[in-house]
Order: structure tokens, then C-alpha cells, then sequence
């Protein structure tokens, strides 16, 4: 097929060849053809050579790699084998007992700015880009074929669909969705909210890091910040926790949060939920404990907020370190694309300094191997945590 074609500046290539999928529209030299907004063309470099074809806008992010073969078709059976790869793989990776995990992770499925998160018999799907979008009606007819949902919910909403030139579309695209389902990760039972909860219902990337926090909680005492439908403290429970504090702010989430100890066998008088700031408490509470998780939303949604978040992150975890007992253990995270994994451990190692503590490294933590990423794409690894043992030596 013959594509519009998008031309490098010399040498400006370099990165797209080292296999990061995006070109900023600061490198292109020109654009033949007329393209606009979502649709297919041919990156060229400065000489004329073929790089790839990819997804076209006009913004920032003026080109997003789909395949390095420039003879390729990308049609419904392209997409098909993305989908048909993508399932493969969570066959491999996803453990048993566990029937939510995310099934299509964009970029770093090969398929930009489509992210699909399954939940037992229920898809849920956001569309970020213009050039996806295109694709829309077939994408839910090959999931339709792929994994049989009894139905399939749309989320696709945010600055990034506006950035695209998007507008917001929230709704059911296929089948009956239920607003609430209930699903199983590891042999625990959660109840997900799938219309109106964050993200798309559930926080499945913290799968592996929630198994570990388990393995940490044995007799311990264990604060959870920002626990939202508490799956951490879950985890903690049948890890052994002695006690449990959950806080969050929102008192629709702390009402899943207790029913969801409850189906489990654990008892929300014995491990509370608590609606409630997470900074306030954690300035306020005297209770000492052996084990704090902080799990809070994105502060930084872009660069400008960067020294905004910084100064938050770094006051949660100045307070939880003040928090935590001689050789207390803190898991903590940020999910803000802007904050990179050296900044964030720089603004961690303050707070800890600044709490009279020294803070030996356990190891990093971050989401699991259903949310793979493509290798030169640093961006894809958006949520960076940290897990740390605290003294005062």
C-alpha cells in the first residue's frame, strides 16, 4: 500500500531506530502526502530510507511506531495477531487462581494507547489515540472473537484522548456490564467497581508487589495509605497481620474496602478502614507500626507539576519514616509519569534522611508482567516503588 510519508531531520531518526516507538514533531523535517490525525504514513529518514509505519497527529507525539517493515498491511488481520500475541502471553504470565490482570497494555502490546483490562467475564477498554480510534468497532469485534466476554465496558477518557483531538466516550460497547463485578486474584475475592471506580476498576499492577507486602506482614502491624478498595491490607491480613489500618479519602471505596475483608473472613473491626486525608493522619496518628504501604494517586499529571508532587511525595514519606518502628519496612510508589525512577528516589532518600533515619534498599518494585513494556521505552514504566527497611544507624 502506498502511505503518506513523514521525513526525518538528519540524524534526528536515532532513537526510532534504538526502538523507542514515539517521534516528537520537533524531529520531522517534513510530511508528504496531507495526512491527518490517526491516519497511517511511512517514516522516512533524511535520505529517504524506510524506518516504519505508524499512527500520524498533528501534536506533540506526532508519530507512534506500529511496525518496523515498511511492506507490512495493517488491516483486521494485523490487529487480530496483536490481540491473539497479547492473550498468549498472559496465558504465560498470569499466576493461577487469578482472573483479572490486564490483557492489552499498549505500547507495550504494539498497539498505542489501546489499554484493555479483563475482570473474570468483563472487559474494560480505554482508547487514547487518534490513530486506535480508527480501529474501534473491529477491536471489540477481535476481543469479542478472542476471549468471549460476556460484555465489554468503555472508558476512554482524560487529557490524553484531548491531547489526540478526542472527545471523552464512556459506555458499554458490547454485551451486558454489570457495576460491580466480583474477581479473584491469587485466591483472594474483590468486589470491582468497573463503572465509576479509578482507573478501570482496580489497581492491577500492583498484583506482585501486593503478594509481597503479604510475605512482609506476618505479626506485623500495617498501615495502608491511599488503600482505596484495600487490596493491600487483604493481602496483609492473610499474610498474618496482627492489625491493619486502611486510609483513604474516599468513603465509597472504604464501603468496598470493608466488604471486601469481609469475604475474605477477616473482620474490619480488627483491621479498620478509615475515611480520612492520608497527609492528616499521617501528621496526627501516634500509633507506630512495622509496616506502611503509600500508594497514592498520580500528583504529577505533567512536567509543570513536577515541584508540586515532589514536595508531596516527600512529605508522605517524611511522616510515614516518622511512623514506622526500628526496622520497619515502607513500600512506596509513585505513578506519575513525570516523576522518573531517580527523582523519585531522590525525593524518598530526604524525606528519609530528614526523618533522623537511614534506609537500607530491599529492592524496586513495579507493576507486573502483564503490563509489559517495550524495552527503549522508558515512559511505559510509569509506576516506580521502592522497598525499604528503616533504621535510625
Amino acid at each position: 500500500m502506498s502511505y503518506p510519508r513523514i521525513i526525518f531531520k538528519k540524524g534526528r531518526e536515532i532513537p526510532l531506530r534504538r526502538g523507542h516507538p514515539w517521534v516528537f514533531s520537533g524531529a520531522l523535517a517534513g510530511v508528504e502526502g496531507n495526512p491527518v490525525p490517526g491516519d497511517i504514513v511511512l517514516a522516512t529518514d533524511s535520505i529517504g530510507r524506510s524506518l516504519g509505519l505508524g499512527f500520524f497527529n498533528t501534536g506533540d507525539i506526532a508519530f507512534r511506531l506500529l511496525t518496523d517493515d515498511p511492506a507490512a498491511r495493517i488491516d483486521a488481520d494485523f490487529w487480530r495477531r496483536r490481540i491473539e500475541r497479547a492473550v498468549a502471553l498472559r496465558r504465560k504470565v498470569v499466576p493461577p487462581e487469578t482472573d483479572a490482570y490486564r490483557l492489552v497494555n499498549a505500547e507495550g502490546d504494539g498497539m498505542p494507547g489501546l489499554v484493555i483490562d479483563r475482570y473474570g467475564g468483563y472487559l474494560v477498554f480505554s482508547i487514547g489515540t487518534a490513530g486506535m480510534e480508527r480501529w474501534r468497532e473491529i477491536l471489540i469485534g477481535l476481543l469479542s472473537e478472542a476471549v468471549a466476554p460476556a460484555g465489554i465496558y468503555e472508558r476512554s477518557e482524560g487529557r490524553t484522548r484531548q491531547l489526540e483531538g478526542l472527545s471523552d466516550r464512556i459506555g458499554t460497547a458490547a454485551g451486558k456490564v454489570p457495576a460491580a463485578a466480583e474477581i479473584t486474584e491469587n485466591g483472594l475475592r474483590f468486589e470491582v467497581d468497573l463503572i465509576t471506580g479509578q482507573k478501570t476498576g482496580f489497581f492491577l499492577d500492583q498484583r506482585r508487589n501486593r503478594e509481597i507486602v503479604g510475605t512482609l506482614s506476618r505479626e506485623a502491624a500495617v498501615l495502608n495509605c491511599f488503600s482505596y478498595t484495600g487490596a493491600f491490607s487483604i493481602y496483609a491480613a492473610r499474610g498474618g497481620a496482627r492489625r491493619i489500618v486502611s486510609v483513604e479519602a474516599s468513603a465509597a471505596a472504604n464501603e468496598i474496602a470493608g466488604r471486601n475483608l469481609v469475604r475474605n473472613g477477616y473482620s474490619p473491626k480488627q483491621h479498620p478502614v478509615l475515611t480520612a486525608n492520608v497527609f492528616e493522619y499521617l501528621r496526627e496518628t501516634e500509633e507506630i507500626f512495622d509496616l506502611i504501604i503509600l500508594d497514592p494517586p498520580a500528583f504529577a499529571k505533567s512536567r509543570k507539576d513536577v515541584d508540586r508532587s515532589a514536595r508531596g511525595y516527600k512529605e508522605i514519606n517524611l511522616q510515614a519514616a516518622k511512623r514506622l518502628g526500628e526496622g520497619g519496612m515502607l513500600a512506596t510508589f509513585s505513578c506519575s509519569n513525570p516523576i522518573g525512577p531517580e527523582l523519585f528516589e531522590k525525593i524518598v532518600q530526604g524525606a528519609v534522611r530528614d526523618s533522623g533515619k537511614t534506609a537500607q534498599f530491599l529492592g524496586p518494585l513495579g507493576a507486573g508482567p502483564d503490563h509489559p513494556v517495550n524495552l527503549a521505552h522508558l515512559e511505559g514504566r510509569y509506576l516506580k516503588g521502592l522497598l525499604l527497611c528503616l533504621t535510625r544507624d
